[in-house]
């Protein structure tokens, strides 16, 4: 367990972990800011600011990239499903290809008008390793939402749960679609 010295206090991080837990849980389940903050004793204004602070904004755009990616027809076949405005979705052969097709200025060029095509979408789900979602975090100066597929460097194309994926793309539509 974690414990931070903060002045006279002892603070457990787990303590705080859990609670902010049954908050969420219960505002899942349909209670309001009100009935939790009066169920768990904590203030209602702390619940709206926790909220805030996770709120993933987004618009009706959505954008999902993704490679090395190995069953892309079942991906796309998600993405189709869900709406999804725009995909870039490769193998490690299409990546590869892709890189191998051109010189310096030619794949800079081209890297950057994908980041830019990329850039007109209010929410980017990015399927890949941690890193390269920090990477697209940096670069993209959007709501990136990523979706851990292995550890960096992947060379090898990952299998892709497709209900895994379409529970992320569900969850990013549901919100997207309340008023």
């Amino acid at each position: 367990m974690d414990f931070f010295r903060i002045g006279e206090k002892l603070v457990s991080k787990q303590k705080i972990e859990n609670m902010v837990e049954k908050i969420l849980r219960l505002r899942m389940e349909g209670y309001s800011q009100q009935e939790v903050s009066q169920r768990l004793k904590v203030d209602r204004t702390f619940i709206s600011r926790l909220e805030s602070l996770g709120e993933v904004r987004k618009g009706s755009r959505v954008a999902v990239v993704g490679f090395p990616i190995l069953n892309t027809e079942e991906v796309e076949a998600v993405l189709d499903e869900a709406g999804v405005d725009y995909r870039l979705i490769w193998t490690e052969a299409q990546r590869q290809q892709f890189i191998r097709d051109k010189d310096g200025p030619q794949l800079l060029a081209d890297f950057l008008q994908k980041v830019t095509e990329v850039r007109d979408y209010d929410v980017v789900v990015v399927l890949g390793s941690q890193y390269r979602i920090r990477v697209s975090e940096a670069m993209l100066d959007r709501e990136v939402v990523g979706m851990v597929i292995g550890e960096s460097p992947i060379t090898e194309d990952v299998y892709v749960d497709p209900q895994e994926l379409r529970q992320l793309l569900q969850n990013l539509v549901r919100v997207k679609r309340k008023p």
